[in-house]
This record gives structure tokens, sequence and C-alpha cells, in this order.
């Protein structure tokens, strides 16, 4: 099984983590295990855990890594990451990296129902498990299909899309990739057909719809904050928009604290910050990367680290 992702912003992941060669790191979306890789040779002592939801990683994951004795394999959601680490009886994290999105196996592998590209059953489904994205498209109503093309895929004409999948599953079931793809194609008008590919968009928003994946990054951010040892540091990948918001406006939060107003003269809330900002602003792609790889051109990371004073 080769499970073929390219790691992104890699060396300047590496530098924002940190990584103590006697602390234990988490890899929370470790896919084909590159970012895994580089962490484990600054480990003398310390411990890497692997987490990841696809089985097609979990597999690669183990025959990449299972030599190691300081590392260990888990098929989970990043999400979980507190309850995997209590099962381990693993008290904390020095560090914790999330690579959120799609990977490129997944979308490279056509029978994964991923991309507009290949004719392949429409799946989307990252943990192999769960509702696919047929299962969506065919029974969800009209303005749910709306909401979640206009939320998840910034799509402004989502109410075109979700009637002509109305008119269509009507007569028979979309149940494929390039279906779909031309159904949303010839609710565009014509004039914009051509600009980037009509489908991106809507693919996007069920992807994030079947794998609930704002929710779980929600829940997994929270949580890994709260695993973190203090002076421990989060690094977060992100490939749109969305996904950098949530980011964004979560370590943000974190850093705030006092929250009294600004013309009393004591602090009363006893807020303090829970973490502070390692990137001021999200690192992105050099030129060489971009030439090496231009689906790092969207992915941005933003770092914190815990502050040593407050518990979350």
């Amino acid at each position: 099984m080769e499970f073929s992702h390219l790691p992104v912003l890699l060396n300047e992941t590496i530098s924002a983590l940190a990584v103590k060669p006697d602390g234990v790191y988490v890899d929370g979306t470790a896919g084909g295990g590159g970012h895994s890789s580089e962490i484990l040779k600054r480990l003398k002592g310390g411990r890497l855990v692997c987490i990841d939801q696809d089985p097609d990683a979990i597999e690669t994951l183990h025959e990449r890594f299972d030599g190691h004795d300081n590392v260990t394999i888990v098929k989970s959601n990043f999400a979980e990451i507190g309850n995997v680490l209590s099962e381990l009886g693993i008290s904390g994290a020095d560090g914790i990296l999330l690579d959120i999105g799609v990977s490129s196996h997944q979308l490279d592998t056509a029978e994964r129902g991923f991309s507009y590209h290949y004719d392949a059953p429409l799946d989307m489904r990252m943990s192999q498990s769960g509702k696919t994205a047929a299962d969506l498209v065919n029974t969800l109503p009209y303005n749910e299909l709306v909401r979640i093309l206009f939320s998840y895929g910034e799509e402004k004409f989502a109410k075109n899309i979700a009637r002509a999948i109305e008119r269509e599953r009507a007569n028979e079931p979309i149940t494929t990739t390039l279906r779909l793809a031309e159904i949303v194609k010839s609710s565009y008008p014509a004039s914009k057909r051509h600009d980037k590919h009509p489908a991106r968009k809507t693919f996007q928003a069920l992807r994030i719809a079947v794998n609930g994946e704002l929710d779980r990054l929600s829940e997994g951010l929270d949580n890994s904050l709260e695993v973190l040892y203090p002076g421990g540091r989060l690094a977060v990948i992100t490939f749109h928009s969305l996904e950098d918001r949530v980011v964004k406006q979560r370590m943000a939060k974190w850093i705030q604290g006092c929250t009294c107003p600004k013309d009393f003269p004591i602090c009363v809330c006893g807020n303090k910050p829970k973490a502070r900002l390692i990137t001021k602003k999200p690192v992105e792609a050099s030129q060489s990367e971009l030439e090496a790889n231009p689906r790092s051109r969207s992915a941005k990371l933003r770092c914190c680290e815990k502050t040593k004073n407050v518990n979350t």
C-alpha cells in the first residue's frame, strides 16, 4: 500500500514544533507519515503517536514505522486525541500536529470518490465508514443541500445546483462522481463554466459534510490544547478559508486573557491567556515548494504554545 502524500510546509512545521528529543509528540493526521518521519528523526528517548482515521493510511504507517519501538499507531479521528492518549497511558504531549483536509492519496485514488476528475462511486468517506456523499445527495431535502453547498463550499449557485440535484435524482439516483460533476456544471451560467471547474466547491462542501470536518476540527483544537503540557506547541495546517478561520479564531480566543471592560481599574474576571502565538501570521509555502507541489498553494500553517500559568 503506497499512501502518496507530499508533506506540506514540512520544514516550517517541524521548526514551529521545536521538537525536544525526549518529548511526546502526536501527529493527529499522520497520513503517509511524511511529517511523522521528520519528527521521529529528532526523537531520542521521546515518543511519537500517529493517529489517522483512514484505513489506507494506517496500513501505510504500519509498513513505515512498525520497526520503531517508540512509535504507536492508532486508527481514530484526531478529535479523540484525549481518549487516545488516555488509553495509551500517556498523560500529555509536548507537541501536536494537525494537517487538516483531504490527502493526495485520497484525491488520486479514483475509487475513493473524492475527485471530480475520475468516474467513480460518489463516496468521499475518509474513514471508509458511515454515510457516503451519494447518501447525502440522494436523500437530503432541498434546503439542507443549499445550506451545505453555501456554508461549506461558499457556492453562490447553491440554489441552482440543489434544484438540479432534486430534479435529476427523481429520475435516477446520483451515484457517481462524474454524473454529479455534470449536474453541477449544467447548473452554472454558461459564462462561468470555464473559470475553474464548476464542481470544485460542491465536492468540497459534500466532503466536509460527509466527514463532519469543521465540527471535528473544532473539537480537535480544544482537545489538543487540553492535553498539551504547559509549554507544548500545537501546529495546524489548513487548506481552505473555512478551516483557517476556525483555527485563527480559536487561537485568538486562547491568547485573549482578561475580558474585563477597558475602564475597569483592575481585572476581576480572572481570565488568563491559555496560549501564545508562535506564528503571528499564517506561514505559507515558499516558491520552491509551490513549484514542486502545486497543491501546497492554499496551505497555511498556524502554531501556538500553551502557556505555563494556566490549566485548561
